[in-house]
């Protein structure tokens, strides 16, 4: 890919780089090819610290580290976040056999560890955060970076990504570096992925789940992420789809992390189809055969969550990833059917789906290789799925198909 072969040969030679790209471009293989290029391992020394937003994002690059070291023996992987015993972690640490020459972690944990000296960052040779903006733009975890980086050596490495770099962020970044290679996607419309078909439906919140049940029979998916604005919601419309016979999963911040982590193997190695999600995996998680992306909920733009149009980009980066095609379709109802999606985000129009076969074949979505398992159609009657799916957060309404104002357009990402 263009981005590596830009990337890579400069991180090789040490340079800092800050770097934004399309998700699913391949910005993980970049630092973790880099790093393990020039790591010299040391038994007892931490040479290389990679921190990140969110426990399951450090957890997939902690697994990608490891994919890439199965023939260097002589390198150990250590994955550093609150929900593991951190006992476990002082006496990893503590161990110079079993120190790990690479961490991946979250801020939290690691500026616990590092402040309490069980960690040493004094050999620290390279400095990575991934999702880089999500880290910096609250002042909390900020803080947090400032104070681990504080801890590591002057002469060191630092590679900051994310597929979300605004001007305001850029600046903080480059605080961190010496002199930058800096790339950067200044035209919006060209974060969004190629492969990736975008629509939106105009509807009424108590139509929300007639629609979605609609689309999971008639659409031909490998695996579906539905986006939703809070663990309640997640909760509530996984219970109704499984009520649905629909074989879904959620994951969400109100769970226990040893849960968390077994929801995302699940998903990733195929044993679910549909997961119901928060934004706590709308960054950086790569699970490859998911090729639709359902957004139920717009994401919100405020203190807590950030950006809406940076984190819809997020979202919809899980479909489509590295060349692949995939689809993203947003329902849009409330405050939001009356004026557009914060930033310069396109939607499309999705016509009304007609009654579909038992086994619908829109097999043009259906890119990625298709599982073992069978496919997931709801076999109980319409009507009697129909009652049980319009009851999600209100009593909703139970009628024909609803209506969806379509605005009809021919231009495609």
């Amino acid at each position: 890919m263009r981005l590596q072969h830009e990337c890579i040969p400069q991180a090789i030679l040490g340079m800092d780089v800050i770097c934004q790209a399309k998700s699913g471009m391949g910005k993980t293989a970049v630092f973790v090819i880099s790093t393990l290029q020039q790591l010299e391992p040391v038994d007892g020394q931490v040479a290389v610290l990679i921190l990140c937003h969110t426990r399951e994002l450090a957890f997939q690059i902690c697994h990608e580290y490891e994919r890439f070291t199965t023939y260097m023996k002589n390198v150990r992987v250590g994955n550093f976040f609150g929900g593991l015993p951190v006992k476990q972690h002082r006496e990893m640490l503590k161990d110079p056999s079993k120190c790990p020459h690479v961490i991946v972690g979250t801020p939290g944990r690691i500026k616990a560890l590092a402040e309490e000296k069980s960690l040493d960052l004094t050999h620290l040779r390279h400095f990575v955060v991934d999702e880089c903006d999500k880290c910096l733009e609250s002042i909390d975890m900020r803080a947090d970076v400032q104070a681990i980086f504080k801890k590591t050596p002057h002469d060191k490495q630092v590679m900051m990504f994310s597929a979300t770099l605004s001007a305001e962020v850029r600046p903080v970044c480059k605080k961190f570096m010496r002199d930058p290679m800096e790339i950067y996607v200044d035209d919006e419309s060209k974060l969004t992925l190629h492969g990736l078909v975008q629509h939106y439906v105009m509807l009424q919140e108590e139509q929300k789940n007639r629609k979605l049940n609609d689309l999971l029979d008639a659409l031909d998916f490998n695996q579906v992420v539905i986006f939703v604005k809070s663990v309640a919601r997640a909760r509530e419309l996984n219970r109704l789809l499984n009520e649905c016979n629909f074989p879904s999963t959620t994951i969400h911040a109100g769970m226990q992390q040893a849960e968390r982590l077994k929801v995302y193997k699940e998903f990733k190695e195929g044993a679910k189809r549909i997961l119901v999600a928060t934004d706590l995996v709308g960054r950086g998680i790569d699970i490859e055969r998911v090729n639709i992306v359902l957004n139920y909920d717009m994401p919100e733009t405020d203190e807590k969550h950030g950006n809406g149009a940076d984190s819809y980009l997020h979202r919809v980066g899980r479909a489509g990833r590295f060349g692949t095609k995939g689809l993203a379709i947003t329902f849009v109802s409330g405050m939001w059917s009356t004026r557009r999606f914060p930033g310069d985000v396109v939607f499309f129009s999705v016509p009304s789906l007609p009654r579909c076969p038992v086994t619908p074949s829109l097999s043009r979505h259906s890119l990625a290789p298709p599982l073992t398992h069978s496919p997931c159609i709801c076999q109980i009657s319409q009507d009697r799925r129909t009652r049980k799916f319009s009851t999600l957060s209100r009593r909703g309404s139970t009628s024909a198909s609803p209506s969806c104002r379509t605005r009809s357009t021919n231009r495609h990402t």
